[in-house]
């Protein structure tokens, strides 16, 4: 399994257009075969920091997603919508592999 960690900086001034990007990846990660474990906005601390965190079963499932993503009309118009609204000013991915008991 392998877990993509995404840090966003995002406008806090469009805190509300950014959960609504995050709306429109959950469904479509899932579709795709990943196991979504949501969007982590800011609360406490920084304003401008959010993150989210979703698992493929393997590193290979997982760029099969990204090829397939940048097919798909749904992926293309959640893409368009951050673009448009600028609610996401930068992000960092990197992935990890979890360690379980």
């Amino acid at each position: 399994m392998i877990t993509c960690y995404l840090r966003y900086i995002i406008d806090p001034y469009k805190l509300k257009e950014f959960e609504a990007y995050g709306k429109l990846w959950i469904p479509l990660v899932e579709r795709f075969g990943g196991q979504h474990h949501g969007y982590f906005l800011p609360s406490e601390g920084a304003s401008n920091v959010a993150l989210a965190m979703f698992s493929f079963p393997s590193l290979a499932l997982y760029e099969q997603y990204r090829s397939d993503s940048m097919q798909d009309a749904e992926c293309q118009a959640a893409f368009r919508y951050a673009e448009e609204t600028r609610c996401i000013v930068s992000y960092e991915r990197s992935f990890f592999r979890p360690v379980f008991a």
